[in-house]
């Protein structure tokens, strides 16, 4: 480059190291994971990078992918540093967790999507979730939902059918820890909630009266305590029966601690979200018959369905390119090309996917409306990560009424603000 500088004609450009032409166009994600390499067999990172893909060819800009994995449960959560991240308008786009959209989006430090060309593509189940005060925060690619992994080799094995009541699961633990399976059901420190919210909100969310129930909760006219004790007593029933190992699930991390045995048919049932059936790195490779169905709850088998999403940082640095590149993302092609890689479920109406046999009994009842929400903004006291807490003091030792307790002082602190 030295040379050709000393070469030029007096009338040329004095500029003698080229710049590489325009100034790069950039949008910094945080996200739980770095962009994946080509060969990758993260199925799911690759189909979102499709997506930005997209984008980045659209625009001529690129997404800079900014992340942070703790390495053990000691350390500081991805909500931790996503909350304080966004605080500080680190980055034009995040991908967050339930709870963390709500205080965001409370304080207002997410911008207004209602705007975007894809809004009008939304499910309703989406846009119920994730709106603060009139304001869309957060939108997914996907709508993730939650139910229970089921080894049906080792269920017929024994004779014994796949559960819909809360007494039905109890039953199918009961004859399979009389045949000598010592821990019928594996769980972790993060989704055991999920017991809890099929049957505290199932009529809630399905017996046509959902806003009014809201508005009595938002008021404190009626208790979420009342709502969730049952399921916290079935929790606590199954601790107490050997069901669930409490010591063990209170330090497991998803997939990572229960997985092994649940792949060994050592453990009959997990819990886990859709994707997991769909990625060979936790249960899309098992060598036995998998279904998965949703949660014993007073309706039936119940999908439980807590809502992520990306926002945009309020004052986020590179907003209009940021904008652009979320309304490609979420375009109906893009979700369509998402959806095709993922076999998942769309966040768009106008996008549908045949799904693995494996997880025909959980989509069934989701294309039948048939589920209940673990995140929901409209209220007033964020559902998914403080129950994830209180139900950590189960496993802790606390008795249900000290849990309940505890989510009457969340209830009462979160009308006073």
């Amino acid at each position: 480059m030295s040379l050709a500088g000393c070469g030029m004609k007096p009338e040329e450009p004095r500029n003698l190291i080229f710049a590489g032409g325009e100034e790069k166009r950039v949008v910094n994600l945080f996200g739980p994971m770095e962009k994946s390499n080509p060969d990758a067999e993260n199925v799911l990172r690759n189909a979102f990078d499709v997506t930005v893909g997209i984008a980045e060819e659209k625009f001529g800009l690129t997404v800079e992918y900014r992340t942070y994995t703790a390495e053990n449960y000691q350390e500081k959560t991805y909500d931790d540093v996503a909350l304080d991240r966004a605080r500080n308008n680190m980055d034009d786009l995040y991908l967050l967790n339930p709870d963390t959209i709500q205080i965001l989006g409370e304080e207002g430090k997410l911008l207004d999507l209602s705007g975007l060309d894809c809004v009008k593509n939304l499910r309703e189940v989406v846009k119920t979730a994730n709106t603060i005060d009139g304001k869309l925060v957060a939108i997914p690619q996907e709508v993730v939902a939650y139910g229970l992994f089921i080894n049906k080799d080792m269920f017929d094995q024994y004779g014994i059918s796949l559960p819909n009541t809360p007494e039905e699961f109890l039953e199918c633990c009961r004859v399979f820890k009389e045949n000598g399976i010592e821990t019928p059901v594996g769980a972790n420190r993060w989704w055991l909630e999920t017991f809890v919210f099929a049957q505290a909100f199932a009529e809630l969310y399905n017996g046509g009266h959902t806003k009014e129930e809201i508005e009595a909760l938002n008021k404190g006219e009626s208790k979420y305590s009342d709502y969730m004790r049952p399921g916290f007593e079935f929790l606590q029933e199954m601790i107490d029966k050997g069901y669930i190992d409490a010591k063990t699930a209170y330090t497991y991390e998803a997939i990572e601690g229960e997985g092994p045995d649940f792949l060994a048919q050592k453990t009959p049932i997990v819990m886990a979200y859709w994707g997991a059936a769909n990625t060979k790195t936790a249960y899309g490779n098992t060598d036995f018959e998998m279904q998965v169905i949703g949660f014993p709850s007073s309706l039936g088998q119940m999908p439980v369905v807590p809502i992520t999403g990306y926002g945009i940082s309020a004052s986020a640095e590179h907003l209009e390119d940021t904008k652009n590149v979320l309304d490609v993302i979420l375009s109906d092609e893009a979700l369509q090309q998402y959806a095709e890689i993922n076999k998942v479920i769309s966040s768009s109406k106008n996008v549908e996917v045949n799904c693995i046999p494996a997880l025909k009994p959980l989509n069934d009842r989701i294309e039948e409306n048939i589920y209940v929400l673990a995140s929901n903004a409209n209220m007033k006291m964020e559902q998914w990560g403080n129950t994830c807490l209180v139900v950590r003091m189960l496993l802790g030792g606390a008795t249900v009424d000290e849990c309940m307790a505890e989510l009457d002082r969340l209830q009462e602190e979160s009308i006073r603000k």
